[in-house]
């Protein structure tokens, strides 16, 4: 009944304990107001049956009935609608510069590391709803998979199409990589620019130098946090082709350069990070998540609908309706 509704006055509900009181009053008052007439025989008398004298008792119950309402309009009950608004100061532009080499099929982590990667960073693109969001694949060479839009929808289904395939050469060209996305985000008007990059191994590859990659990042106010993605010593990779194309797997040694990724993500303002296993990628991704937040601004609009007033009408239309029965139906017991 109440539901949606508060009670701006809750302090008084404590007189309903009036009530009972009254109730116990009346009850009092009425058996010493009771006259009492004690006769051998009724026998001279003429019996007439009304149910007037039991109804009377209506009237208290009118009246209490009344106070009831009165006092839950002194509470005074109202319905609250509210109404947000919001509005972003400040937005990021971030480009993730994913590694798509053929080390990127190891399976340290579960399926595989890229299948990992792309779980745990579709969930990143779907928690930054107010940011502009683009994709960039490298291994021996890089491109573009996906400009910067706000449009999730676009992002997360070109993710989801990211893969191993042997158009782009093989090799890992970091500094490729950092500079096609330094590319994307030197034009951005955004108040922050962020890129992402992650890799599984050592730069091997490439017409840019990793530190020349990183010095355009710092001169267009870039920061760059930087994954490095693979267990600790062996892991089950990908390490010759069968004769149908696919691939023969081995125990190969995890060579990731971090003195390389620590000094790109110092130089550039940000952090390194190294993802062992599919938890600690998680955790790197919520990290950067929680470092970089969107700043927005909110705006809520509360509109008040006031409920005493029906139930004041109601209480003062019982009162009146007692009144009226007071001084005409049981006017000769009042």
């Amino acid at each position: 009944m109440f539901e949606g509704i508060e009670f701006l006055n809750k302090q008084f509900f404590w007189l309903f304990l009036i009530l009972p009181l009254a109730v116990f009053w009346y009850i009092f008052k009425y058996k010493r107001q009771t006259a009492e007439l004690k006769i051998s025989s009724l026998k001279g008398f003429k019996m007439t049956s009304s149910i007037l004298p039991v109804l009377r008792h209506s009237l208290f119950a009118l009246r209490l009935l009344a106070l009831a309402f009165l006092i839950t309009a002194l509470a005074r009950p109202r319905t609250v609608d509210v109404s947000s608004k919001t509005k972003t100061t400040r937005g990021i532009d971030i480009v993730m510069a994913i590694d798509v080499s053929a080390s990127m099929l190891a399976k340290d982590l579960k399926p595989n590391r890229l299948e990992a990667l792309k779980s745990v960073a579709s969930d990143f693109i779907k928690g930054r709803p107010n940011d502009r969001i683009g994709l960039v694949e490298y291994a021996g060479e890089a491109y573009t998979r996906t400009p910067i839009t706000s449009d999730k929808a676009i992002v997360i289904r070109s993710l989801r199409d990211v893969k191993y395939n042997t158009i782009i050469e093989g090799g890992t060209a970091i500094g490729m990589g950092l500079a096609t996305a330094v590319n994307r985000l030197k034009d951005s008007k955004a108040k922050s620019k962020v890129i992402i990059l992650l890799t599984d191994g050592v730069n091997n590859t490439g017409q840019i130098d990793p530190k020349i990659a990183s010095d355009l990042a710092v001169e267009f106010g870039i920061k760059v946090y930087t994954i490095g993605l693979g267990t600790n010593g062996m892991a089950l990779s990908p390490v010759a082709l069968n004769r149908d194309g696919s691939f023969q797997y081995g125990m190969a040694n995890v060579e990731i350069d971090e003195n390389l990724l620590k000094e790109i993500a110092t130089s550039t303002g940000g952090l390194y990070f190294r993802a062992t296993n599919n938890k600690k990628l998680e955790e790197i991704y919520d990290e950067i998540n929680k470092l970089e937040k969107t700043e927005i601004e909110e705006f809520k609009y509360y509109n008040y609908q006031e409920k005493y007033r029906p139930l004041v009408m109601i209480a003062g239309l019982l009162f009146l309706f007692e009144l009226l029965l007071r001084v005409t139906v049981f006017r000769s017991f009042v």
